[in-house]
């Protein structure tokens, strides 16, 4: 079945969504939409209306117009199956001792790593991104140096990558939360396809709202890596919920983001202990005071 997307940009996020909400009231109808932040401190919003069939140009020109945004790129989109494409792109990804693949990648399982098995599906979290690599990385390096937390979450945890890591190297129950119900059965069965069922706990949060996450604090380490607004927005319930002389690992940031979210954990009562980047990604190690 033939896509069509429609993409706009425009000032504010209340903005973005009145231009998204409005066009639900085309005909065609939308079959979806998406408003997303444009990383760059502009304060712009990419509006991403997604369709079935061709849609109405002269309404979405019109509509553009009467937001303030700019005009709709129209294109429509070939049929591929994304999830076959992005399996034969994906490559099996080395960080630390942990090794991340897919299924069709079995046969190139190494000797004495940490397995974990990532299928391209609809959620976040592969392996093959900066941010996600970081935070592998920076958690190979606290188990080389003989750190061992008891109580661990991964907030906005994906596929769970993450948290499967941290089950691989200690024991105990790691909570794996993400406010996407997808991408909540999808860590789940990724969690059992690797064998840590019971071992990691998947469940559908916003950040740390959750009686299961509040019973479970205060934590030794958090993963949040998620995006730059959420994680300063996220900083004062992450001090709430991390223990004295805790840590947490965060990315999803660009490297000219990292000040601010450093800034923000700082005045939260954390320090900064490790900063990395990956290309135009960085992944901060913050303790909590």
């Amino acid at each position: 079945m033939p896509t069509w997307t429609a993409l706009s940009q425009v000032s504010g996020r209340e903005a973005a969504d009145r231009l998204a909400e409005l066009c639900d009231e085309l005909t065609p109808e939308p079959v979806g939409s998406g408003v997303f932040e444009i990383e760059d401190g502009s304060d712009r919003w990419e509006v991403g209306i997604y369709f079935t069939e061709a849609p109405d140009e002269i309404g979405l020109t019109l509509l553009a117009a009467a937001q303030g945004a700019q005009p709709f790129v129209i294109s429509e989109l070939p049929e591929v199956d994304w999830v076959a494409h992005v399996r034969r792109e994906l490559t099996p990804v080395e960080a630390g001792r942990f090794f991340v693949y897919g299924s069709h990648d079995a046969d190139k399982l190494p000797a004495g790593v940490e397995p974990l098995l990532i299928e391209a599906a609809m959620a976040f979290g592969t392996g093959h991104h900066g941010t996600t690599k970081g935070c592998l990385e920076a958690l190979d390096r606290l188990v080389g140096a003989g750190w061992q937390p008891h109580r661990v979450a991964d907030i906005g945890c994906g596929t769970a990558v993450l948290a499967m890591a941290a089950a691989r190297v200690w024991p105990g129950t790691i909570l794996a939360s993400d406010i996407d119900p997808v991408a909540v059965d999808v860590a789940a069965a990724n969690v059992i396809a690797n064998g840590l069922d019971g071992r990691v706990e998947c469940i559908e949060a916003v950040g740390f709202d959750h009686p299961m996450l509040d019973d479970a604090a205060p934590f030794d380490l958090v993963f949040a890596n998620i995006l730059k607004q959420p994680l300063i927005d996220l900083a004062p319930d992450m001090a709430r919920h991390v223990a004295p002389a805790g840590r947490a690992i965060l990315s999803g940031l660009l490297t000219t983001q990292a000040d601010q979210v450093i800034a923000a954990y700082e005045a939260a009562s954390f320090d900064l202990e490790r900063r990395d980047d990956i290309g135009d990604w960085s992944t901060l190690v913050v303790i909590r005071r």
